[in-house]
């Protein structure tokens, strides 16, 4: 059954204390007024601008009419108001408010570049996209070209689970980031280059992430990209110096090391749960759902009868990783994906509650 989600979660760092209001304002039944646009205000820090905005989907959300509304409502807002670049890094694309932004934009003039999985090109909107004059470019590799990220006007960056289309942005369980900072947007674009500019994928790239660990205010930020710049282990580490609690949601989590980390923190007395996609533990051999299982930590199957897509570790209340990874070897090794890593409890808490919401209506 399909479902709709026209209310999102948005939560600025710096506006806390506006949690109920955002979620209230964000309700909007179909045919109402566009959503309203909440500027959330800057805090100081050593760059010019440092917000972070979470929104998360609500596949359980009641209207299920049309597909609008979601997450990426505000990200076609961020491309409609682009002044001068939009560098898009997709996985997959058929969601019509992002085709229709990324097109507008072109239109008005501003340099929009696309790189895509080659699998998913015969897509009616990115054919669209290519149609309307904008260059599209396909990894041609066996791996994936797995990111979820844009790229606004070399400041705003966007990224998450959650892949650009109708059944990932409404139905399957995903975040979706908005961080403004000039260093992450530095990153992303010199990632970006790599492929769109130097036809650099999978095992191909180099490890050339201008600022991978920076603090901002007293928030500790690092950045990695697949397949080389040592995601696991850094991985690893922060799972083993997990003191009190560790939690996870995992699409897909076939990595034996890591739960290997998770195992000896349970054995260490610190709290481990989490969250495992249904789908992918039947069909994966490798899932290390009942190696954790049997072990007597508390995992669980998703209720979701689409997909439960998120990758996220949430480690002690205050640190906070997401992006496109999944906890697998091909993330690792062949694919081209990216990670950030918060440390940063107020957003952090806003994980922890969509990790809760999950677990609460996961099973065994």
């Amino acid at each position: 059954m399909k479902k709709q989600l026209d209310a999102c979660r948005r939560i600025n760092s710096a506006w806390v204390m506006l949690l109920l209001v955002l979620l209230a304002g964000c309700n909007q039944p179909p045919g109402q007024p566009p959503l309203p646009t909440i500027s959330p205000q800057p805090t100081p820090s050593d760059e010019a601008i440092w917000e972070v905005s979470v929104y998360f989907t609500d596949p359980t959300h009641p209207n299920a009419g049309a597909f609008r509304g979601g997450p990426d409502a505000y990200l076609a807002e961020a491309i409609d108001q682009a002044q001068t670049s939009v560098d898009a890094a997709i996985f997959d694309l058929n969601l019509w408010s992002i085709r229709d932004a990324l097109v507008a934009a072109h239109k008005r003039g501003v340099a929009v570049r696309v790189v895509t999985e080659s699998d998913n090109l015969d897509e009616a909107e990115i054919k669209d996209v290519k149609e309307a004059g904008i260059p599209v470019l396909g990894d041609r590799r066996e791996g994936l070209m797995h990111n979820k990220f844009v790229v606004i006007d070399s400041l705003d960056v966007w990224t998450g689970s959650m892949n650009f289309t109708t059944t990932d942005g409404y139905l399957n369980d995903n975040n979706l980031v908005h961080l403004r900072s000039s260093k992450l947007a530095q990153n992303y674009t010199v990632e970006f280059k790599e492929m769109f500019e130097e036809d650099l994928f999978g095992p191909d790239v180099r490890s050339a992430t201008p600022f991978p660990r920076f603090q901002v205010n007293q928030v500790l930020v690092e950045n990695y990209f697949s397949p080389d710049d040592g995601t696991a282990s850094r991985l690893e580490e922060l799972a083993s110096s997990a003191e009190h609690s560790l939690y996870f949601l995992a699409f897909s989590f076939t990595s034996d090391t890591l739960a290997q980390a998770l195992l000896e923190r349970a054995a260490a007395g610190v709290i481990v749960a989490g969250v495992f996609e249904e789908s992918q533990v039947i069909s994966n051999i490798g899932s290390e759902y009942q190696r954790l299982l049997d072990a007597g930590i508390d995992v669980r199957l998703d209720s979701n009868p689409r997909n439960m897509h998120h990758k996220v570790l949430l480690i002690d209340d205050r640190i906070v990783v997401f992006g496109s990874y999944n906890f697998s070897s091909s993330a690792e090794n062949r694919n081209d994906e990216n990670t950030i890593i918060l440390t940063d409890p107020h957003i952090a808490a806003q994980f922890l509650q969509e990790f809760q919401h999950i677990f609460k209506l996961a099973h065994r």
